[in-house]
């Protein structure tokens, strides 16, 4: 039974709300100030918070603001009540954090409607989902069961792809965002004289693609299949439907943005100030980090000089004669096009 915490002072229209929402089977703890509100909400935990605006010793936007400044109460929805249907009024609740306004006087359905609404943005914000395509789809299929998201689109499908298939090419429009279920995929730049400089490597887990999808610009760069991969793609229209309207989505988001900003950086310091040697062994490092499954003793990765080039911005012959250096020096192992990491605190300790 989900609890809602009440807060109220004018006790006809709190009793009222109280029966009402008993009747729909809820449990519900009420408070006749905005005081006793926020110590019945640290105490109680409640999933959803009905409070008024005007009330005495704490009025509701002082109740917001303390409850926001605590960790256990902060993300609890939160639903004004007021008699005042000024615009400022609303306009500063929601900039508080609000989730809801309710003018007085409200019906039944409206008070019901609000509070399984935002009860059920919550359980979705709440709800951890798996990294992979199961949890993707049950994701998806949560956040269709929200009233505001209805629009969201049937549309998605996996596609297969085949080592060097393209995914996207560079100058193309986004269509949605990726999201890989099996295999690897290299992100790359073409300069003006036709090389290519790998600045993104995505493993199974990942999204990618959302970057030129939220700046509404055409790719920068190409994404390729390094071996046979599974991709699932989420339409465009869901994407932005989840991203402007799930808090949590949006942050995750912003956190992959803010990596890939953070790791392009790294990278083009290493490019303009590491010896060869040492991007070459950083690029092996990365490699096992990347997509070195949990219990493997040790590293093996089937890639080509030229995109071992690419990763490491600098000429294949340069590369390849790199790689037999590591080999004759035993961090190494190479056989064709695979590469055995046999040392890696020696490759990852290398000086410069």
């Amino acid at each position: 039974m989900k609890k809602i915490l009440l807060i109220e002072d004018n006790k006809d229209l709190s009793d009222n709300i109280v029966e009402i929402l008993s009747l729909a089977n809820y449990k519900v703890v009420t408070a006749a100030n905005g005081k006793e509100g926020v110590e019945l909400a640290s105490k109680e935990k409640p999933d959803a918070i009905i409070c008024d605006i005007t009330m005495p010793i704490l009025d509701g936007f002082g109740v917001l603001h303390l409850l926001s400044k605590n960790e256990e109460t902060a993300n609890i929805p939160f639903i004004f009540l007021t008699a005042n249907a000024e615009q400022s009024d609303f306009r500063k609740g929601m900039q508080m954090g609000a989730d809801d306004y309710l003018t007085k006087p409200f019906n039944d359905v409206d008070l019901l409607n609000a509070i399984e609404t935002r009860l059920k943005k919550n359980e979705l914000l709440k709800k951890e989902f798996a990294n992979n395509l199961s949890g993707i789809s049950d994701f998806m299929d949560t956040a269709k069961g929200l009233q505001s998201l209805q629009e969201l689109s049937e549309k998605r499908e996996i596609r297969l792809y085949k080592k060097k298939d393209y995914i996207y090419t560079e100058n193309s429009y986004p269509k949605g965002v990726y999201f890989i279920t099996k295999g690897k995929v290299k992100y790359f730049q073409t300069n003006e004289f036709g090389k290519d400089l790998i600045t993104e490597l995505h493993n199974e887990g990942d999204f990618f693609g959302y970057v030129s999808l939220m700046r509404n610009e055409k790719y920068t760069g190409s994404a390729m299949a390094l071996e046979d991969c599974e991709i699932y793609i989420i339409p465009q229209e869901d994407f932005f439907s989840l991203l402007y309207r799930n808090a949590e989505v949006s942050r995750k988001f912003i956190e992959l943005l803010s990596n890939n900003l953070l790791e392009n950086q790294k990278q083009l310091i290493k490019i303009a100030y590491n010896s060869v040697r040492k991007r070459v062994a950083e690029a092996l490092v990365n490699l096992s980090n990347k997509y070195k499954k949990e219990g493997e003793s040790e590293f093996s990765i089937r890639i080509g000089r030229e995109d071992l080039s690419n990763l490491v911005g600098t000429a294949t012959e340069t590369v390849t004669r790199t790689i037999s250096e590591f080999k004759s020096e035993k961090y190494i192992d190479v056989s064709g096009s695979n590469i055995t990491i046999l040392d890696y605190d020696k490759l990852a300790n290398l000086k410069n």
